[in-house]
C-alpha cells in the first residue's frame, strides 16, 4: 500500500474512530524524514530512515537493503509498525529505515561499509532512547552488530539497546529466531479457544523462516500440515506430512517439491484446510483466487498477503482474517524484550521470553475479538478494520496525553 492510498485508508477510518480531522492529521505525515546518499566503491546508494510517530516510546522499526526500497515504501511502512506497536501494546512508536541496494552485489567489506555509512548518515537521530532499527529485508544479526559498533564510536559510549536483533552472544534476545511464528501460534490459539474451534489442518504458503518455523511449532502441538509450498511449487498430504522428510527434500534439493512420495499441487491458496497461513509475499490472495479460499481462518504471517478487495470477499464469506499488524507482531515484541534487556543489563531465558510473548500476543487478541464483537449488525467489520481502530485511538490517546 502506498502512502497515498494510507491517505485513503485513513479517510474511510475516520467515521468508525469518531476523531476529528485535526486530530487525525498526526498520522497523516511523518514526523522526520531523513535522507542520505552513501557512497561505497564509487557507487552511491539512497538511503532513508523515516520517523513515523514516538508518541508511546522511541521509535522502532527495521532496516531494508534492497534494490527496490524507496521512499514511499519506507515511510508506508513506518506508519505500519506505529500501529503494530501500539496494537500489541508495547512502549514503542514506529519508524522504518532502508537502502536502494542489490546486497548481493556487494562484497563482505563492501557491505560492512554501507552499514557503517547508514549508521555515520543518521547516528544522531537513532539510540535506546530515540530510535532503534532492527533487521528486516536482507540484513542480518552481522549487519547489526556492524551498525552498532559504528554507532558507539561515533556516540562515544556503550548503547547497546540502540539496535535489536543482534546474535545471542552480543546481547540478542532469546528466541529471536522464532519470534514472529511462535507470536501467530499464540494468537492462532487464542483464537481458536475462543472460537472453540475443532479444525486442525493446516496449509503454509512460503516455507522460509516464519513458514518453515510456523509448521514446526504447529506440528508439535497436534496440528495437521497438509499442504507447503515455497518458491519453486507445492505438496500436499491429506494425512498430514513427515516434517523431517520436507526439511531433508529442501536441504537436499532447495524446494520442499523435492519431497519423495507426495501429491505435487499447482494452487495452495485453495487446498481444503481449515487454516491457511500465508507466510510468503504480500499480495498473494487477490480477488482473483478469494473466492476459492476454502479455509475458516487465514494467519497472516506474511506482511500485507490479502489486498483490499480480496479482505471484503473473504469477510463475506465469513472467512477470519487474523491481520498481520498482530499475527506477526511477535517480532517486534521479542525486539522490545531484547532493547528491555539490553536497558537493563539483564538476560531473560528462553522460557522467560516465551511466557511474555504469550501474554502480550494472547492480550492483544483477546482485546481485539472483544472490540469487534462491539460492531454488530450493519456496522460490523473485519478484524483487520478492529485492528486498525484499537491501535490508532491508542495514538491518538497518548499524542492527546503528551500535549496536556
Amino acid at each position: 500500500m502506498s502512502f497515498l492510498e494510507i491517505q485513503d485508508f485513513l479517510s474511510q477510518l475516520k467515521p468508525l474512530l469518531n476523531v476529528s480531522e485535526e486530530e487525525l492529521a498526526v498520522l497523516r505525515k511523518p514526523q522526520n524524514v531523513l535522507k542520505a546518499n552513501l557512497n561505497v566503491a564509487g557507487n552511491s546508494y539512497p538511503a532513508y530512515r523515516v520517523q513515523f510517530n514516538n508518541a508511546r516510546g522511541p521509535f522502532k522499526g527495521g532496516i531494508r537493503f534492497h534494490p527496490e526500497v524507496s521512499e514511499d515504501e519506507v515511510t508506508s511502512l513506518s506508519f505500519w509498525m506505529s500501529l503494530k506497536t501500539a496494537l500489541v501494546d508495547i512502549p514503542l512508536g514506529g519508524g522504518k529505515g532502508g537502502i536502494t541496494v542489490n546486497p548481493k552485489s556487494l562484497s563482505v567489506d563492501e557491505l560492512e561499509q554501507l552499514a557503517r555509512e547508514y549508521v555515520r548518515a543518521f547516528w544522531q537521530n537513532l539510540g535506546s532512547d530515540k530510535d532503534i532499527p532492527a533487521p528486516d529485508v536482507y540484513t542480518t544479526p552481522q549487519i547489526m552488530i556492524w551498525m552498532l559498533d559504528e554507532y558507539e564510536k561515533l556516540a562515544g559510549k556503550k548503547d547497546p539497546g540502540m539496535i535489536t536483533g543482534k546474535p545471542l552472544d552480543a546481547g540478542g534476545s532469546q528466541l529471536r529466531d522464532i519470534a514472529t511464528a511462535l507470536g501467530g501460534v499464540f494468537v492462532l490459539e487464542e483464537v481458536i479457544s475462543h472460537n472453540n474451534f475443532l479444525g486442525r489442518s493446516v496449509a503454509i504458503q512460503g516455507y522460509g523462516n516464519a513458514g518453515y518455523n510456523v509448521a514446526h511449532l504447529l506440528h508439535k502441538r497436534g496440528f495437521k500440515i497438509i499442504a507447503i509450498s515455497d518458491s519453486k511449487g507445492a505438496i500436499y498430504n491429506a494425512e498430514g506430512f513427515d516434517l523431517e522428510k520436507i526439511d531433508a527434500a529442501k536441504r537436499e534439493t532447495g524446494s520442499v517439491i523435492g519431497t519423495e512420495n507426495c501429491e505435487k499441487i499447482s494452487d495452495i491458496l485453495s487446498v481444503d484446510a481449515d487454516i491457511l497461513i500465508p507466510a510468503a509475499l504480500g499480495g498473494s490472495i487477490t480477488v482473483d483466487n478469494a473466492t476459492s479460499i476454502k479455509a475458516k481462518i487465514i494467519l497472516e504471517l506474511a506482511n500485507g498477503p490479502v489486498t483490499k478487495d480480496a479482505d471484503e470477499i473473504l469477510f463475506g464469506n465469513k472467512i477470519m482474517v487474523l491481520p498481520d499488524i498482530l499475527a506477526n507482531a511477535g517480532g517486534v515484541t521479542v525486539s522490545y524484550f531484547e532493547w528491555l534487556q539490553n536497558n537493563k543489563d539483564e538476560k531473560w531465558s528462553a522460557e522467560v521470553v516465551k511466557q511474555k510473548l504469550k501474554d502480550i500476543m494472547t492480550k492483544a487478541t483477546k482485546s481485539l475479538l472483544e472490540e469487534n464483537n462491539s460492531f454488530s449488525g450493519e456496522s460490523s467489520v473485519n478484524l483487520r478494520t478492529t485492528a486498525y481502530i484499537i491501535a490508532i485511538k491508542r495514538i491518538l490517546q497518548a499524542e492527546k496525553e503528551r500535549l496536556t
